[in-house]
């Protein structure tokens, strides 16, 4: 710890070379060592030559010594140099700490931040700036300079902010000094600048303290650049320094310091020479012509601020104005001198002229030029206006007991005629504006607030929070009463010294006021300086009385009448004792009662007569005053019925009589007479109409007209002003049993088109009588009598029926049903408002369940109840002891609401059909046996079914039936008797064994075939009659339809064929099948009951039988029936509807039938030509009668109606005396045309490449136009012109049941202009016309089509350089540039080859764009500083932008051709290898180079010397640099060769070296081409090649197999280690991802778990998923919940600067604020936001005037927030009751939010929302009794309190919400919260994924390192390393001869030695 704490470490940069290599930075450890030592060690580590001279100086370039070296702190920097003067050539760095000063703990009370009071607190930021340039200026010579430099293009630089002066600069020690946070100037220590040591000295006393010592505390520079921005960089040089001294501080790097857990307070200054900007980053650009000014400065200080914050910009830039004439105010006396800016005085202050330059420079993106303002030329600043407002000074001195001086000026601003000269703030101007324009009473003559007079400086520089209020000395109580008003005329400054103290933000003084005004304070009077004695309050009080007289100009009060009191005057103490008078004498001219005046600069302008003039105060005579008031009764007096007071100063003087009575006399002549009402729907309701419920009732314009006929908005008010505005009130009264009810009312306002608007109203849905009401009425007071005369009105009468069905209820439905078994279901048919209506005709009802198959068989339709009969459900159900539940549903084509459900709970049904087994047919039995069925009871649907009464009975022919019990399981068995028959002749016999359940007798019989051997019982049974008649078994007889037929008997044979006689028992046995109960006894003697014909002539006949039950024994026969003689005609139609114009389809059937209705013969063929046929409409020149002789009736073809309504109409047939009439329903006739019955308003626009979001309705009609229906009428829809694209749901699609045809279109496209949409229908092949609709496309402004590449075409690409600098804009489809799209979506595509068309190839290089530079405009993206590809040849470019959609647009291909580069070397064209050469008599051996072509190429290798021409010298030189080494010759004994270089190449033949050429055995040459150029800029690299030399062949062939082997090995292992290498580094690559994504999945969940996201425990991603879900579905719940909107469709919403209609801008979450508030601006409500004047320009033309619209570049609004009323300098006047928050602070903006609340401040200004009325008074009054306007109140009840003071009426009181359209609701907060937990899942799921996918990567590599191939790879390349290794031993080995050959009487070699070109 010990060694820790006095370790003395010192970072030494070595600055003596001059280049510009970075300079070397070594730490040495000093601790024990003294100077001496420590020179010492220094020269060890640099290697100091013993005599070398050498400086050592710190960052401030002060000198070391004994004395300086000991004073070193650890840590410290220093500069080894050359001299002591020299220039750093590259920059050093020194670690710096900054550790806050403790004052920033006990001074940490003070007033520490900027506290804005009402105002913006910017400019006092850059005050902080100002004030340490001026500090840092105080000792300039010269001009002192202070530019504020403001660069806001973005094209250059991101927003900065430069505070530049030409001071003293800071020293490096005194830099780190200003970062301590705190470090006053008393703290500070010592520090050297220019070789002296320099400390704080306070200034000696100047006149008003103008010392310029007001960088102070070390705490506001900071606190400034912090507020501003981001980040600040000091930027400084210091007198006599040659360096730059530069610190960052950033609070993104504090942020990442304390994230790391590093040192907060460290930091590096940067020293560097000036002009030296080499460290700036790329996108730091502006700032390198900032430091290019430095060249040639003494000394300066730069503070450059970035990250500057948004809404700082926009203040900045907006209100540039504003901020610079408040900075020319708080520096005024230093800009302008002691005395001020007195503009009417052409001296000037000498003392200061010239002296302090403040300018403020603004630099935006073009086409702004840059701006520069001096605020020496500032003419409206406070301090400008005091000084030349003023016509005398009071100069004044106080001292206080405990020292300090204050100077003090009072100076006095005269009353002149009819206005004070006091100043006004500029910055209230507005505000003062707006008060005048609602004050009546005079308020104009108060020229300031009583009590603040005087502005305070400190060391000459403004406090701006500081006013100090009068002196006892100067005030007003103790004054003459007569010149009280005068003391409201002076204003004041006070200068202090430093004695003073103020906040550390200098904007408050501390103590001033109280010092000043102890008691024991001293005041006294300055003239020219001196002071004067005597009594200063009656100094003072003579001088304000001299102004008075000398100045002020007044009015004269004549006529004095009487004393009164005004209770029109709120201020109660205001309202006693006014004087009235008769006559006054203004200005030289005199007004008199009854005299007619008009006045100016009110609102309106008034006109009439004065009845008296008013001034405050007891008189009793003629008198003088400054002001006063006059009543003036408006005239006509009819037309206004009111008095009016006014200011005597709003008369106006140069208004005459004559013009003041014309105008009046106008005025009676335009008064409202009549009031007019207008359809423009073209849907006029005329008086008593009839409507259905919810018929759209307009919209009506109404018009109010005069006696002239002119329409009129508001009631005139002369031809100079603006009268009352009118109104028009509709109200609906519904009429009742008992009373009326007012169910609607509106108002509207006169719009400059459209008069006085009332929307369609929708909301007539109650059936009963109503009363519409319009009646015309005064804005203001919502009175309809004016002037005691009753306005216009107008008033409608009408009904409201029931309407067309739309819906309909279910009724009551038993809950369980039966397979099978009918049930009804009752229907209530209502219209869309629940009014109980009829159905619509031939309402087919479809039903629908699935699992289930239902039908039905009628309907019932009994008014509005409609009863669906007899309805079946079938299907699979579960048994009967288990039911199953089903979904019915009940639709009814052609209703809006059309789909009903039903749940219904379905068991088996009735018993349908038996199920018998065995299912063998025959079934084998032998005679006498029984035989076993299995027996189960089905209903329709095939489900076993139990019920009561379920006895199945089983009948075998012949035989008793049996019987089972199915009832209680459905299911059963069953056992015939022994089967015993007779069988004739042996043979076997069939019986038919018969199945049926007794007591259902509609179920059909089961029947099996029962095979029983022969028998020698009864087999065969005859029937017979009395009259020969023998019934054979299945025989047929023809009978008289209702006769009878007689006599039957009946005979049994055996098996033998003997007649067996009729006996009781054989009797009992016989079974009739046409009668139960038959006579046994006539049974017994062989006789049959008669059978009754039936009366119907039926197909098939009628099936009879008679049976022997014993032997199962019968015989059959069928009985037809014939018809009788006719007795009626019959009339039978196929179809009985027929449509309008078209034949009835089929024939109709004329028969004469029978009693029975049984069809006779009676008809002939010829009888058909005396059928008559008569019907109303009917055509009968179509009608034919034929005969069909199959049916023997008349045909009747071609009933064709062809006029007449729909409807039943009825044919009558007659035929002799038969007559026959039927009804036919005649519908609509075959479709003729199409009409569009729906679709979007007119006019129809459309963007471009969008769609038309409502869908056309297309009906069909026939020719009489009634509509109509035709499902094979197809209707296609097509555009007029082939250019217009337009893009619908189908473009064909039939009419569907009601003969409708919608079409959407989702997309229309091309070109801007005029198209059509054509509506055509086809039928048969046959077209149908149909609608046409004007549509006009408009290209779309948010649309990118095309790119525009903008760049130097006749640039040439030189290869490795850059490409000059393309700029790419993005075309909208209206040919605007588009700037909306991020920079990261522009891309630059490079590849080799020509344009491939429209999109670049797979293999291509992508750029992306740069950053806009100065002065670079930026609507388009920049591309710059992309390399040209290396190699030369033909590529092409091409652009692209990402889209939203991820789309891409294209830009066209750009070939461009790359040439080579400056030429700067020699090279072969293609690899050569090393050769070698020997001593040899053989050519070849000797040859170095053969057939070698050597070029001159760019650095890059291309060739680049076609046009140049020259040489090459070919020479030897010594691999080794040895100049004295033995060096081979070429041929012809000659150290050098020259060959010609023609267009860049040189052609070698042959290289060859002499025979017994010089050398030393096994030694290396290098071969020297050296070219010789004369047209190049720079000498070319030569081209080095080496060469082995040796004395004999044997040794070359050696040589150059190990050569070879050595190249072939080198290469090989390059590869492997390549291989290798590339393995590792990618598992470097992977192991880190793996690390990152990890430590991101960790980081993720931990912040999940932060935000108390119960997330699941396992990292799993379907975990995750699920987890995500669930958010996500809680999300869409909270979206889905119903909530307030805003209900007006905005139709603007979606172009460039349109934000949108107010009422969808915001959003209020309680529903009273929200009612309140848009009731309050309820005509703002639909008014429409854009931000530019052209945009709201643009949707005024649009709409054709009709949309109102705002611009926001014409809105001025102050910025910030003022407080409310009851606050004032944070402090509460009174305690407010009601909770009164500002309405405006209750929005809230999902989008754009600045300009929203610009938009909003402008519309709700200052309007206060407060908790009810009462409240809202109290409230009122206290405000008002502070002397403050109150603005409009609003209360949670709905009541409202006007700015004027008026509440109370229907105008003041808010309609119930549902009348309104109201702000919506904003999305709950949790749902945000929701989505941020969302978006950090995806995060969290997207890590996992990553991790994953990381981890599987790195072990697929791993395997891969680890796997056979490579690990064999690895051992190949050890073994070729050895192999290598050994040759390189063996090359070193080779035998060489010792002997060293030389040349003799060759002459000495070459000994040039070149360094071989890079």
């Amino acid at each position: 710890m010990e060694e820790r704490r006095v370790r003395k470490r010192i970072s030494i940069y070595d600055c003596r070379s001059e280049n510009q290599e970075p300079n070397t930075r070594k730490k040495l450890e000093t601790r024990g060592l003294d100077y001496n030592g420590f020179l010492i060690l220094l020269q060890q580590k640099f290697s100091i030559r013993p005599l070398e001279t050498f400086v050592l100086a710190t960052t401030d370039r002060i000198v070391l010594d004994f004395d300086k070296f000991e004073a070193l702190q650890d840590g410290s920097t220093l500069h080894l140099l050359q001299r002591e003067d020299q220039a750093l050539a590259t920059a050093t760095e020194e670690p710096i700490m900054f550790v806050p000063h403790y004052d920033t703990v006990i001074k940490g009370g003070l007033y520490g931040y900027y506290t804005s009071e009402g105002q913006q607190p910017l400019p006092y930021a850059l005050a902080e700036l100002i004030d340490n340039s001026l500090s840092a200026t105080a000792k300039n010579k010269g001009m002192r300079t202070i530019e504020i430099r403001m660069v806001f293009n973005e094209t250059l630089t991101k927003p900065t902010i430069i505070i530049l002066d030409n001071g003293s600069g800071m020293t490096s020690k005194q830099l780190k000094n200003w970062a301590v946070y705190r470090l006053s100037k008393f703290s500070r220590e010592k520090v050297t600048v220019g070789g002296k040591v320099e400390s704080y000295v306070r200034p000696e006393p100047v006149r008003r303290s103008l010392n310029s010592d007001i960088s102070y505390f070390g705490v506001g520079g900071k606190q400034a650049v912090f507020y501003l921005g981001n980040s600040t960089r000091m930027i400084t040089k210091s007198v006599g320094s040659p360096d730059v001294h530069e610190l960052i501080l950033s609070q993104e790097e504090f942020e990442r310091k304390e994230r790391d857990k590093e040192d907060i307070y460290s930091s590096v200054i940067k020293n560097r020479k000036p002009g030296d900007s080499s460290h700036l980053k790329k996108d730091e650009r502006y700032l390198r012509s900032l430091i290019a000014e430095e060249s040639g400065k003494e000394s300066f200080t730069a503070v450059v601020i970035t990250g500057v914050l948004p809404e700082h910009i926009a203040f900045l830039k907006k209100d540039r104005n504003v901020w610079i004439r408040q900075l020319a105010n708080i520096y005024h006396y230093y800009i302008h001198g002691v005395d001020g800016k007195d503009t009417r005085s052409c001296s000037t202050n000498s003392d200061h002229l010239n002296k302090i330059d403040i300018q403020v420079t603004l630099c935006e993106k073009p086409p702004q030029l840059p701006c520069a303002i001096n605020m020496r030329e500032v003419d409206n600043d406070m301090q400008t206006l005091y000084i030349n407002a003023a016509v005398d000074t009071f100069d004044f001195k106080a001292s206080p007991s405990d020292g300090g001086t204050v100077e003090g000026v009072i100076r006095y601003h005269p009353f002149l005629y009819d206005k004070e000269t006091y100043p006004k703030d500029p910055d209230t101007l507005l505000d003062d504006d707006d008060d005048d324009s609602d004050n009546e009473s005079g308020a104009s003559h108060q020229a300031r607030k009583k009590g603040l007079i005087f502005d305070c400086f400190w060391n000459g520089r403004l406090i701006p929070y500081t006013k100090v209020p009068e002196f006892d000395w100067c005030s007003s109580n103790k004054g003459a009463k007569e010149l009280a008003e005068c003391y409201s005329r002076i204003s004041g400054v006070l200068f202090s010294d430093d004695v003073f103290e103020v906040s550390i933000n200098k904007l408050t003084f501390m103590h001033l006021e109280n010092k000043l005004k102890k008691k024991d304070t001293f005041f006294t009077r300055t003239v020219n300086s001196q002071n004067q004695r005597g009594n200063i309050q009656k100094e003072f009080t003579q001088w304000l009385k001299n102004c008075h007289e000398k100045w002020d100009k007044q009015v004269k009060f004549m006529g004095f009448m009487n004393t009164i009191t005004r209770t029109d005057v709120l201020t109660k103490k205001m309202q006693h004792p006014w004087g009235t008078f008769s006559s006054i004498e203004w200005d030289r001219k005199t007004y008199q009662k009854d005299q007619l005046v008009k006045s100016m600069k009110t609102v309106p302008i008034l006109y009439g007569r004065v009845v008296r003039f008013l001034l405050h105060g007891k008189y009793d005579g003629s008198v003088f005053a400054t002001g006063g008031e006059v009543e003036v009764v408006l005239e006509p007096e009819a037309f206004h019925n009111k008095i009016k007071t006014i200011p005597i100063s709003k008369i106006d003087k140069i208004a005459t009589d004559e013009a003041i009575k014309t105008y009046i006399d106008n005025d009676a002549a335009k008064l409202p007479e009549l009031l007019t009402v207008d359809w423009p729907g073209r849907n006029p309701w005329p008086q008593n109409a009839a409507r259905p419920a919810g018929t759209p009732f307009g919209p009506i314009k109404v018009e109010v007209l005069n006696k002239k006929g002119e329409s009129l908005s508001m009631m005139p008010f002369g031809s100079q002003g603006t009268g009352k505005k009118l109104i028009v009130e509709l109200k609906v009264l519904q009429h009742g049993p008992k009373e009326d009810q007012e169910i609607l009312c509106h108002v509207a306002q006169h719009s400059g088109k459209s008069g006085f608007w009332f929307k369609r109203i929708e909301s007539l849905s109650q059936r009963g009588k109503y009363t519409l009401s319009l009646n015309t009425k005064m804005h203001e007071t919502n009175s309809p009598v004016f002037g005691g005369r009753e306005l216009p009105s107008y008033t409608l009468n009408f009904t409201i029926n029931a309407g067309s069905a739309e819906t309909f209820g279910v009724g009551d439905v038993s809950a369980t049903l039966y397979v099978g078994v009918p049930f009804d279901i009752p229907l209530l048919i209502t219209d869309g408002y629940g009014h109980p209506v009829p159905p619509p005709p031939d309402l087919k009802p479809v039903l629908k369940c699935r699992g289930l198959n239902v039908s039905y068989e009628t309907v019932d339709n009994r008014w509005t109840t409609f009863i669906i009969k007899r309805v079946k459900a079938r299907g699979k159900v579960l048994n009967y002891q288990q039911s199953k539940t089903f979904d019915l549903n009940v639709t009814l084509p052609g209703l809006k609401s059309d789909t009903q459900t039903i749940k219904i709970c379905v068991l088996p049904g009735n018993p349908h059909s038996l199920h018998v087994t065995p299912e063998d047919d025959p079934i084998t039995v032998e005679n006498g046996n029984s035989v076993t069925f299995n027996i189960e009871i089905h209903d329709e649907a095939g489900n076993i079914t139990a019920g009561p009464k379920q006895v199945v009975c089983c009948q075998v022919e012949g035989f008793p039936r049996e019987a089972t019990d199915c009832s209680t399981t459905g299911a059963g068995q069953l056992v015939t008797k022994l089967v015993n028959l007779k069988i004739t002749n042996g043979e076997p016999q069939t019986l038919h064994v018969t199945f049926e359940i007794p007591s259902q007798k509609n179920i059909p019989l089961a029947v099996r075939q029962l095979k029983v051997m022969p028998s020698t019982r009864v087999s065969r049974m005859e029937l017979c009659s009395n009259d020969n008649l023998v019934l054979t078994n299945h025989e047929k007889i023809d009978w008289l339809a209702g006769g009878s037929l007689d006599n039957l008997c009946y005979k049994l044979y055996d098996e033998a064929g003997r007649e067996v006689p009729p006996t009781a028992e054989i009797a009992s046995m016989i079974k009739v099948h046409w009668m139960e109960d038959v006579n046994l006894e006539d049974l017994a003697m062989g006789k049959l009951p008669a059978i009754q014909v039936p009366t119907q002539v039926q197909q098939p006949a009628l099936f009879f039988q008679v049976s022997y039950q014993d032997q199962n024994l019968s015989v059959s026969f069928y009985i037809m029936p014939r018809p009788d003689e006719p007795q009626r005609l019959k009339a039978t139609l196929h179809q009985n509807s027929v449509k309008l114009g078209e034949i009835l389809p089929g024939n109709i059937n004329l028969e004469l039938v029978d009693q029975y209705d049984n069809v006779t013969t009676a008809l002939t063929s010829s009888c058909k030509d005396d059928v008559i046929v008569d019907a109303p409409g009917l055509d009968k020149s179509a009608i034919a009668f034929g005969w069909q002789e199959s049916r023997r009736s008349v045909l009747v073809t071609g009933v064709q109606f062809q006029s007449g309504p729909l409807g039943p109409r009825e044919l009558c047939f007659t035929y002799r005396s038969f007559v026959k009439r039927v009804t036919v329903k005649v519908t609509a006739g075959a479709p003729a045309q199409l009409k569009l019955i729906s679709g979007p308003e007119k006019p129809l626009q459309v963007l471009n490449d969008h769609g038309i979001a409502t869908p056309f309705l297309v009906q069909l009609f026939d020719a009489w136009g009634n509509p109509t229906t035709d499902r094979r009428v197809v209707v296609i829809l097509n555009s007029s012109s082939s250019t217009l694209k337009v893009t619908p749901n189908v473009t064909s699609q039939p009419v569907n049941a009601e003969g409708k045809a919608s079409f959407t279109v989702g997309r229309v496209s091309g070109p801007k202009g005029h198209y059509r949409l054509e509506f055509m229908g086809s039928f048969n092949q046959k077209p149908i016309p149909g609608p046409k609709v004007n549509l006009t496309v408009i290209p779309d402004p948010n649309k990118p089509v095309s790119l525009l590449v903008e760049y130097s075409t006749s640039a040439v690409f030189p290869a490795g350089e850059y490409f000059p600098v393309f700029s790419v804009t993005v075309v909208s489809d209206e040919g605007s540039r588009m700037t909306t799209f991020n920079p990261a979506a522009a891309s630059m595509w490079l590849w080799k080859g020509e344009p491939t068309g429209n999109a670049p190839p797979h293999a291509v290089t992508e750029l992306k764009c740069s950053k806009p530079m100065r002065k670079e405009n930026n609507d388009r993206f920049h591309f710059r500083d992309k390399e040209i590809p290396e190699h030369v040849g033909k590529y092409a470019i091409q652009f692209s932008l990402q889209m939203g959609n991820g789309h891409l647009l294209f830009s066209d291909q750009i070939p461009i051709n790359v040439v080579a580069n400056q030429p700067v070397k020699l090279g072969p064209n293609s690899q050569l290898p090393t050769p070698v050469v020997s001593n040899s008599n053989v050519v070849a051996n000797r040859t170095l180079v053969e057939n070698m072509t050597l070029m001159i190429t760019d650095c890059y290798g291309n060739a680049a010397g076609q046009d140049l021409d020259g040489k090459v010298v070919v020479s030897i030189k010594s691999s080794g640099g040895d100049g004295n080494a033995s060096l081979p010759l070429f041929e012809g004994r000659t150290s050098s060769l020259t060959i010609r270089l023609v267009k860049g190449a040189a052609r070698i033949t042959r290289l060859v070296m002499m025979e017994d050429s010089p050398g030393d055995n096994g030694s290396t040459y290098i071969l020297l081409f050296k070219p010789e150029v004369l047209a190049v800029p720079t000498p070319l690299a030569s081209f080095e090649l080496p060469f082995h030399f040796s004395n004999d062949a044997e040794n070359q062939r050696k040589i150059t197999e190990l050569s070879r082997k050595e190249n072939e090995l080198s290469t090989s292992i390059a590869g492997y280690k390549h291989i290798f290498t590339a393995f590792r580094e990618l598992l470097n690559m992977l192991t880190n991802q793996h690390l990152v994504a990890s430590e991101k999945v960790v980081a993720l969940r931990n912040g999940l778990i932060n935000r108390n996201v119960n997330i699941p425990q396992t990292e799993s991603i379907p975990d995750v998923d699920g987890f995500l879900k669930q958010k996500e579905a809680e999300a869409d719940g909270i979206l889905k919940t119903p909530r307030r909107v805003f209900s007006i469709k905005d139709p603007y919403i979606g172009p460039q600067d349109v934000l949108g209609m107010v009422g969808h801008l915001a959003s209020v979450e309680a529903d009273d604020a929200a009612w309140v508030i848009s009731w309050h601006i309820r005509g703002d409500m639909d008014c429409v936001i854009t931000r530019t004047t052209t945009a709201a320009k643009r949707i005024y033309h649009y709409s054709q005037g009709s949309q109102q619209v705002m611009a926001l570049d014409s809105v001025f609004v102050h910025p910030g927030n003022r407080s409310m009323p009851h606050v004032r300098n944070d402090r509460l006047l009174f305690d407010p009751p009601g909770n009164p928050v500002r309405a405006r602070d209750l929005l809230q903006y999902p989008h754009n939010p600045e300009s929203c609340t610009i938009a909003f401040k402008n519309i709700l200004g200052d309007t206060i929302l407060i908790d009810d009325l009462d409240s809202a008074n109290h409230y009122r009054k206290a405000v008002v009794q502070n002397k403050m306007q109150c603005p409009t109140i609003l209360t949670r009840q709905g009541d409202r309190v006007s700015a004027k003071g008026k509440f109370g009426g229907a105008q003041n009181k808010a309609p119930p919400i549902n009348t309104l359209h109201t702000f919506g609701a904003p999305i709950p907060q949790l749902y945000y919260t929701l989505k941020q937990q969302i978006d950090l899942l995806t995060q969290y799921r997207s890590a996992l994924a990553s991790r994953d996918e990381a981890a599987k990567d790195r072990e697929e590599h791993l395997r891969e390192i680890k796997s056979p191939e490579n690990l064999k790879r690895q051992q190949e390349m050890e073994e070729r390393q050895k192999q290598l290794e050994e040759i390189q031993r063996q090359l070193v080995s080779t035998p060489v001869r010792p002997v060293k050959r030389g040349l003799e009487a060759a002459g000495e070699p070459s000994s040039i030695n070149q360094k071989r070109a890079k």
